[in-house]
């Protein structure tokens, strides 16, 4: 591949939540876009900062990189994204796919979140499939790759490809087809159009879990080491028996610990819900009794 068509690549991995955030550019022109950058939130303060984002921030200003571009994989079930305040900062654009809209109508009754347009309008752009746009010279191509949610996309630019949540590392397998409006069906379909890419892609992860017997994280692997080594996939798998697989998997896998909270934001382009009269903005949590009794003591019909 012609050395003008290579981003030069930055991570910044967040252990708290495991995600791995990207600064990308095009070395020419110093034009980048920020990957799922992180905000940091401590659920039992409810306390949020900006250490992740303005680590990525100082990583631009010393490379002398202009973010114009911050590009969402998808609505993250496990971290509250920074995008907002990278674009108060910057004036960057935030983009996401375009079945964000599918997402927020899921949600948007579950929350009774009344202030949320189910029309994508919080975010500056939604990418259908095969849409392009340009880091300085260097073209970003976006493919549609549900599964783990119907928004998903990765972002192919240049030699790489940023996958989100649809693989992990080979010795870790591949993401959760249990969210709503997800499937493992579909989730197969995107990582078999992903291994049809040429062998040499890179491939870069929105997590790692440190895979048992490794002992440091990773995220990038190539299109031929997920072909040849992923645990979940290697041996010519059929998509019956991936989903069979990923749907028994999927049982045994615990809520993510900050699911409630980052749809919430995430949904909203990084925003909190509005503020209150008092000035403060509050996330909600559903009450969910398992049984009619406790369900009517709440009611006051004991």
């Amino acid at each position: 591949m012609p050395k003008a068509n290579i981003p030069d690549i930055q991570a910044f991995f967040d252990e708290a939540t495991f995600t791995v955030s990207y600064l990308v550019s095009d070395p020419a022109t110093k034009r980048g876009a920020v990957i799922d950058p992180v905000l940091d939130y401590d659920p039992a303060s409810g306390e949020v900062d900006i250490g992740s984002v303005e680590a990525i921030l100082a990583a631009a200003r010393n490379s002398g990189i202009s973010i114009e571009w911050v590009l969402e994989t998808h609505a993250h079930a496990d971290h509250l994204s920074g995008a907002p305040y990278i674009k108060a900062q910057t004036g960057a654009r935030i983009g996401i796919g375009e079945h964000i809209k599918d997402v927020q109508r899921i949600f948007r009754p579950v929350f009774n979140a009344l202030d949320l347009h189910t029309d994508g309008r919080d975010f500056d752009r939604l990418f259908a499939e095969d849409d392009t746009l340009a880091i300085g010279e260097i073209e970003v191509e976006i493919l549609h790759t549900p599964g783990h949610t119907p928004a998903d996309v990765s972002y192919r630019i240049g030699d790489a490809v940023f996958v989100g949540d649809t693989l992990f590392m080979p010795d870790y397998g591949t993401a959760r087809a249990d969210f709503p409006g997800g499937g493992a069906h579909q989730l197969y379909r995107s990582i078999q159009r992903l291994l049809t890419l040429p062998p040499e892609t890179r491939l870069f992860m929105c997590h790692d879990y440190l895979a048992p017997g490794r002992d440091s994280y990773a995220w990038e692997t190539t299109v031929r080491a997920e072909r040849e080594e992923n645990i979940h996939l290697k041996g010519g798998v059929g998509e019956q028996d991936f989903v069979a697989m990923r749907t028994a998997r999927d049982h045994t896998l615990s809520v993510p610990r900050l699911l409630l909270p980052s749809i919430q934001v995430n949904i909203r382009a990084g925003r909190f819900p509005e503020a209150e009269d008092n000035g403060v903005h509050y996330l909600k949590i559903a009450v969910k009794p398992k049984s009619e009794e406790f369900r009517r003591s709440m009611a006051g019909g004991g």
